[in-house]
């Protein structure tokens, strides 16, 4: 069985991302464009937004994006939001998600946070129970989206 390699997303990978992107629900996923090409450059400036990716022979499989945000609460530490985890229908219920997330909370430690946030529209027991597994709980906070 090939190793999974996860690494920060570099300059070069936008168009792998964005073919990952394809399986995260009804999201019209942009050309690679201008715009998007200047949202990237953006993203990869700013030191508090990672965004992960695992390779498995080279291909991207398996997607997370975790940001730091600066705060003045808990001793002035700084939380976490997850976003956008990913994995490729062929390569479900492999672990590969569970790492990916566990290298996500190996960067909120790094940061120094005291809290990592993820939120899911999901509503399939079995990808509640994959956050469950992965530490996550879903009885501490009640999450609110406001949609614009």
């Amino acid at each position: 069985m090939p190793e999974l390699i996860i690494r920060e997303a570099a300059q070069d990978d936008l168009a792998v991302l964005l073919e990952l992107l394809t399986f995260l629900g009804d999201n019209p996923v942009p050309e690679t464009d201008t715009r998007a090409e200047g949202i990237w450059s953006e993203i990869a400036r700013d030191k508090n937004h990672h965004i992960l990716l695992g390779f498995l022979d080279g291909k991207a499989v398996v997607s997370c994006v975790i940001v730091i945000v600066k705060n003045l609460t808990h001793r002035q530490r700084p939380y976490a939001l997850i976003e956008n985890v990913i994995t490729h229908p062929q390569h479900r219920k492999k672990g590969y998600g569970s790492r990916i997330l566990a290298a996500a909370k190996d960067i909120a430690e790094q940061n120094g946070c005291y809290k990592i946030m993820l939120m899911t529209g999901s509503k399939q027991e079995s990808t509640l129970d994959f956050y469950r597994r992965a530490g996550y709980n879903s009885g501490d906070k009640t999450a609110f989206v406001q949609w614009l």
